[in-house]
């Protein structure tokens, strides 16, 4: 591991802190470093607060820097350099005397990709960047789809017996997992942005669609697709704390849907179903991620809803875990 690679290591470390706290905005992560040694870091917290490079700057002066002459910063993304709810981070970093910047991945846009290297260059920075691009990619993936194309990284996620059956009773869904593979979906739900269902799943499950025994700053939207519009008025999604959160898109295409929740700032859609859903979505290849709990048991009718358009998308950088009793299978759809 070179040094930048060590430092821009730590960046992310940072960065990762913000995954379920930033959207719409990235995560990312800032160290800035003289001589071996950590002046000061940060990371974004929030749309609307200072980005990660303004919150190292800061960190920097509480411990008493007064000058980042012959300092390098360290940042996982391309800094900002026009104006937006926060000043250009170019300007604080030209202001700051800075020697030298060390840049992970491209700022996505692009109307914006590579401009901040240029005016930095042009102020007399040293700028190196694609120093770890993939790990700082990867950390941004869902921000970086939705940037360029105005809609959610699409993830459907699906609890399923070991013949691919969404559930082993007719008439109702059952809880095929265990509860650390439903913890485990609690987290994707934290750093989600929107949930997804059908009708027939609101009517047959009422589910909450909230997250629930993790930690969260937000609760996601909850989003409800239906051709008849005829939905279960007493449902939770209608009537209970988070009601003012639920969409219900009727007779829409899914081009308009996913363009309407990206204009919403929804980054990461988590699809939950039900089978038909799934099925809709992998059919018209609009997943772009799988998640798939396996439980140890087999439902054996035919007659049950499954999901195997969803199960026969071809997966790069798949992973297989156990999770409690259960296996997890979550991989990138490869176009």
């Amino acid at each position: 591991m070179t040094t930048d690679e060590k430092w821009m290591t730590l960046a992310l470390e940072l960065a990762r802190k913000g995954i379920d706290r930033t959207s719409p905005n990235p995560c990312v992560g800032a160290v800035i470093v003289k001589g071996g040694k950590i002046l000061g870091k940060g990371w974004h917290k929030q749309a609307g607060r200072p980005h990660a490079e303004i919150e190292a700057i800061r960190d920097a002066k509480r411990n008493g820097v007064t000058s980042f002459k012959h300092a390098t910063m360290y940042v996982t993304l391309e800094p900002c350099c026009t104006h937006g709810r926060t000043p250009p981070c170019t300007e604080a970093i030209i202001g700051g005397g800075f020697k030298r910047v060390v840049i992970g991945a491209t700022d996505p846009n692009p109307h914006h990709a590579g401009r901040a290297f240029k005016i930095l260059r042009q102020a007399g920075i040293e700028v190196t960047h694609g120093v770890l691009a993939k790990e700082s990619e990867e950390l941004n993936r869902a921000f970086n789809h939705w940037i360029v194309t105005g809609k959610p990284w699409v993830i459907a996620k699906a609890a399923l017996t070991l013949d691919g059956a969404l559930t082993t009773k007719s008439g109702r869904r059952t809880q095929i997992t265990a509860a650390d593979a439903q913890r485990d979906a609690h987290k994707l739900r934290a750093i989600s942005d929107a949930i997804l269902i059908g009708a027939e799943t609101l009517r047959i499950d009422h589910p909450r669609l909230t997250v629930r025994g993790v930690k969260t700053v937000k609760q996601p939207l909850r989003v409800v697709v239906t051709r008849s519009g005829k939905l279960p008025g007493k449902s939770p999604l209608f009537t209970d704390a988070n009601r003012e959160s639920t969409l219900v898109y009727r007779n829409q295409s899914w081009n308009r849907i996913l363009r309407d929740l990206g204009k919403r700032g929804v980054t990461r859609l988590l699809v939950e179903g039900g089978g038909e859903i799934h099925n809709q979505l992998a059919k018209k290849k609009l997943v772009d991620e799988v998640v798939l709990y396996y439980a140890p048991l087999m439902a054996n009718r035919k007659d049950l809803p499954h999901a195997d358009a969803l199960r026969k998308l071809p997966l790069a950088d798949a992973t297989l875990t156990m999770v409690g009793k259960d296996l997890k299978l979550q991989g990138i759809v490869r176009r």
